[in-house]
Order: structure tokens, then sequence, then C-alpha cells
């Protein structure tokens, strides 16, 4: 299948990297980007000659979160697209984290917003010390919707909400505590250990190594269709109202939003 967002690499190991492809753009979630990763998601997990996946970013970024131009194009559309746009990102997210092999998120650069998300499907994420996080959805008038579940399964709530809705930003040493980054390791180093996480489940079974990741979901917070069914109720409202539609306006307008003093 080729893609124009993405790019997958399998060595001969059955090792797939899962690159992040669009760097002139920060690598942020644009509707194609999210329809390419659903699928890709679907076929790394079919693929029985695959037995683990590392999610990576080309360029400086990880991911910049949602493509600002997409989410636009969200809010000015009718109820029925909008809805379906939110499914869509909701189901992506929800593909990677539901994967049948072992995700590793090699994490070079900063991650806002949807990169969060996308660093929580993970299911051990290592960064740099240079890069930058944020969930920094509600500088726009926006919620952090569809990527709350695996936010708060990866961080639990009481150290998500140190972050989750001041949009501020921290560095890769709170991302540790945060339990967001596994470890923090410098760039020169990061390939090797990237490649220290992969080498052991070469030598497990791929099904049992399937099987124990299910297991680990079914026994940790619930993630449930009605739960996501929710965030996407959440999302769509949110581009629905007042502030949204101010936030991201201000944004290409390039000035301030009236809530900032």
């Amino acid at each position: 299948m080729s893609y124009e967002t993405i790019s997958i690499e399998t060595d001969a190991r059955g090792v797939a990297t899962l690159w992040l492809d669009r760097a002139e753009k920060h690598n942020a979630l644009s509707a194609q980007m999210i329809g390419e990763l659903t699928r890709a998601a679907d076929e790394l997990g079919a693929d029985e000659d695959v037995r683990v996946v590392v999610l990576a970013a080309r360029g400086k970024s990880f991911c910049a979160g949602g493509d600002l131009r997409w989410m636009q194009a969200q809010m000015a559309a009718d109820a029925e697209t909008r809805r379906a746009g939110a499914r869509e990102l909701a189901m992506m997210l929800n593909a990677l984290n539901e994967l049948p092999k072992p995700l590793i998120a090699r994490v070079q650069g900063n991650a806002f917003g949807g990169g969060i998300g996308m660093m929580s499907v993970a299911d051990v994420a290592l960064g740099v010390p240079e890069a930058r996080f944020g969930l920094t959805e509600v500088k726009l008038g926006l919620i952090p919707a569809t990527i709350s579940p695996y936010v708060l399964a990866r961080m639990g709530e009481d150290k998500a909400r140190r972050v989750f809705m001041s949009a501020r930003l921290f560095g890769a040493g709170e991302a540790r505590e945060l339990n967001l980054l596994a470890r923090v390791v410098p760039e020169a180093e990061l390939d090797a250990e990237i490649e220290a996480e992969v080498v052991p489940y070469l030598s497990a079974a791929p099904g049992a190594v399937a099987e124990s990741k299910r297991l680990a979901r079914m026994l940790g917070p619930a993630i449930t269709p009605e739960i996501i069914e929710a965030t996407i109720d959440r999302l769509v409202a949110t581009w629905e109202g007042n502030e949204a539609q101010e936030g991201i306006a201000a944004f290409f307008d390039k000035r301030k939003p009236p809530w900032v003093g």
C-alpha cells in the first residue's frame, strides 16, 4: 500500500518503522495523515512477518498536533462531516492503541496536542532531552478530547491534571515524571536505546506478546466504545463553540484571542 504523509520501512527481522513524514508541517495530523495512519495500523497488525513497530518522525518535530487547516475545515463543515472527521481521528488513535504488536515511540523532537496522544498509545516512548511537550489545545479554545482516554491511561488522572488544561509547555524531565516518557536519552544514543527495547521481543512468541498486550489493555483503565464516542461528542461540541471559532480565527489572523490579557 502506498502512502504520502507516512512511510513504512521493515527490516529482515520484522522490525517495522512507521515514519510520520510531513517534516515541513512538523508532522501535524492532517485528514490524509489520519487516514493513512489508520490503514497502516491495520496493515502492520495483520502482517505476520512484522514483530515490532517503531513509531518515528522525520524532521525536527515528532508531531505538532492537529493540522490547523484541518481543524478550520472541520469547524466550517456541516454537522455530519464534522462528526465524521472527529470519529476518524478517534479511531486512528484506537487502531494504534490496539495494534497487536509492540509499539515503541522514538520521540526525537517536540510533541504537542495530538502528538502527546500519539506517544500515549505507544507501549513505551523514549525521547531526547531537548524535546518540549504540551497539551496546547486550550490556547485555541479547543480541548484534548479524543486523545484524553490514552493520555489519562498513561499519566493517571492526578498527573495528567498538572498539564491537561493549562497549555503550559514542559520539558523531557517532567515528561518522564508524568510517565509520558519511559526514558530520556541523548539524541546520539536514541537509536541504540530503541534497539535495546526492540531486541527482547525478537525472542518472544509473537502470539503470546499480542495476547499479553490485550490482557494489559483489558485490565488497565477502560477505553470502551462508549468512552470513545463520548470524546467525539465533546470534540464536536467544542468545534461548534464560540471559543474555538475565535481561537482558530485569531491564530490565522496573527492576533491574540480575547481571553489573552
